[in-house]
């Protein structure tokens, strides 16, 4: 692989690609398997999470005695702390470490999570800054958890729909 700039606005998140025809291939060969394992674990992480948030929906269902809230309860739970963990909360992170406006970080969470990535805002990429060790670390568990919340939300929208 050779850094290439001039791909960089249409690459996305970086500016890697593979320079020579064997490259190209395993690129191709790789994305045929690891696509299809890739949303493998994103669903299987969603649900995780969504047995997480049950557990939790069944518990209060016990305490408080509340019957028929439940499924309710469990969609807006999950819902609500999707938003905060994935959508809200981390550009105040990006506003610290990256400088950003808030209305920067909540374009890049939720352009990152949908997936769409255009690369015009990278994380840990600015040289006039210094990042933690743990940013990048805490960032890529942030993308996988945020994509599987993602995944269920979409989910849940199209069960609504049909």
């Amino acid at each position: 692989f050779r850094v290439n700039a001039s791909f960089l606005s249409s690459l996305g998140y970086g500016n890697l690609s593979p320079s020579t025809v064997v490259g190209r291939i395993f690129c191709i060969v790789f994305a045929l398997f690891g696509i299809p394992l890739n949303l493998v674990l994103l669903n299987e992480i969603g649900q995780l999470m969504l047995l997480g948030v049950q557990h939790c929906a069944c518990r209060l269902e016990e305490v408080f005695h509340w019957q028929n809230k439940t499924s309710f309860l469990m969609k807006t739970c999950a819902l609500v702390t999707g938003l905060l963990l994935f959508l809200l909360l981390p550009p105040l992170l990006f506003s610290d470490k990256e400088g950003w406006s808030y209305e920067e970080g909540f374009y890049y969470s939720f352009i990152t999570l949908s997936t769409i990535g255009f690369g015009d805002y990278v994380i840990g990429m600015n040289p006039d800054r210094t990042y933690p060790g743990w940013y990048k670390n805490v960032i890529s568990l942030w993308i996988l958890f945020g994509m599987a919340w993602l995944a269920l939300v979409i989910k849940f929208c199209i069960n609504l729909l049909e």
